[in-house]
């Protein structure tokens, strides 16, 4: 099982991305950790954990959330089980996602 850093994106303006997938027949403990790297412009964030690309209402950990120029936010100890997914979306370019964590083997 993999541990670490997951996954990581430069994240598109307004654009869902998915960082990471939980592999199948595991669950993972993971920080997402977004860091805006504009240093005069501030940028909305939104993290979900959903099943598919397009979070629904409910997948949302943080939801327009504002993160300062230069600045950065991070979400610990979320825990996902298999084929979820790790999304984020900014308002702006210049935004990095990254996703640090374990993943582990469902006992049989």
């Amino acid at each position: 099982m993999a541990s670490g850093i997951l996954g990581s994106a430069d994240l598109s303006q307004n654009t869902d991305t998915s960082v990471y997938t939980v592999p199948a027949s595991t669950y993972s403990v993971v920080t997402v950790s977004v860091c805006n790297r504009n240093a005069s412009q501030s940028a909305n964030i939104r993290i979900a954990v959903a099943t598919s690309g397009t979070p629904g209402a409910a997948d949302y950990l943080e939801y327009q959330v504002s993160l300062g120029a230069n600045g950065v936010l991070e979400r610990t100890g979320i825990v996902a089980q298999a084929a979820r997914q790790v999304i984020v979306r900014s308002d702006q370019a210049s935004v990095t996602a990254v996703v640090m964590g374990i993943e582990t083997a469902v006992p049989a």
